[in-house]
């Protein structure tokens, strides 16, 4: 392997794990507050895609300043993700709280498939195209690389998210709240913490995570039906590496396979379909749940 070949395997490698960890910190948020495993976060993703995709469209319709169509794009995705959120949490999940945990997983199946339906009945069965930002960010060279601007910004979003998650989950006090709620809910309301509150909030806001991930991605991709089933695989196997409920998992899920994606599409791209698989299976054979996973005190 040359200087070159390794030079985009590592830019590559930095561009996938950001957006694999858009897409499944916020899956990882909403299990590790509220225990629920969210099939729904593709039609999440799928939804912020669809939507980004239209407020560009209609962005670049104007004369309005290029600057305004990347805050549209993320707008856009964020009012879509937490309405879905919202909805979901209150008109359905709350109805299956003390339910087997199956069952939940079932109705966010359920949720799922009425999201993918409600695509078509929005947007139809064509596909759009959102490239107008790509194409405004331009590119740059890095040695003898050409690398797109928008992907250093995909980059700088996964940072920026991952640190204002740390900031809000360990420095704030809405972080301590959530601490308690997730160590354990009845002491936390028999202490007077509004548990539903947080739940609303937390749903709402890995939801608005997972709309924002199909935000960010729409430029890159023919937004089209489909993604949201394609990528929901790929964030479980990203936060089943990191550990179910772990940020930091997160964190460290998607770049373990996100380099593995890079090495195996410049240097062995026969298996780049399994590789992903691979590590999620290699890890798992070791670590049955996951790098990051928290220690759960045991009632008694």
């Amino acid at each position: 392997m040359d200087m070159m070949t390794a030079q985009f395997i590592l830019m590559d490698g930095l561009v996938y794990a950001a957006y694999l960890f858009i897409v499944a910190v916020g899956l990882s948020l909403i299990f590790g507050v509220m225990k629920i495993l969210n099939v729904a976060h593709g039609g999440c993703y799928a939804f912020g895609a669809y939507a980004a995709a239209t407020a560009i469209g209609l962005y670049a319709q104007t004369d309005l300043p290029i600057a305004g169509m990347f805050l549209a794009l993320v707008v856009a995705a964020l009012a879509v993700g937490a309405l879905i959120g919202l909805v979901l949490e209150r008109g359905v999940l709350r109805l299956f709280y003390d339910r087997d945990e199956v069952i939940i997983v079932l109705v966010t199946y359920a949720a799922f498939l009425i999201l993918e339906d409600l695509l078509i009945v929005i947007w139809g069965t064509g596909s759009l195209l959102a490239y107008q930002p790509m194409l405004a960010a331009g590119n740059m060279f890095i040695g003898n690389m050409i690398i797109s601007n928008y992907d250093l910004i995909l980059i700088g979003a996964a940072v920026l998210i991952a640190l204002l998650m740390w900031i809000v989950l360990t420095q704030s006090r809405v972080g301590r709240l959530l601490v308690a709620v997730i160590h354990d809910r009845e002491m936390a309301a028999a202490m007077g913490i509004n548990v539903a509150t947080m739940f609303v909030v937390t749903f709402a806001v890995g939801a608005a995570l997972g709309a924002l991930g199909g935000a960010l991605m729409a430029p890159k991709i023919s937004v089209s039906l489909g993604i949201g089933v394609e990528v929901i695989v790929l964030a479980f196997a990203v936060v089943a590496v990191g550990g179910l409920g772990s940020i930091q998992g997160a964190i460290v899920g998607a770049l373990m396979i996100g380099f593995a994606r890079a090495f195996a599409v410049h240097l062995l791209p026969e298996v780049e379909l399994f590789v992903i698989y691979g590590v999620m299976a290699l890890v798992l054979a070791f670590r049955p749940h996951g790098l990051f996973v928290r220690p759960e005190a045991r009632k008694i």
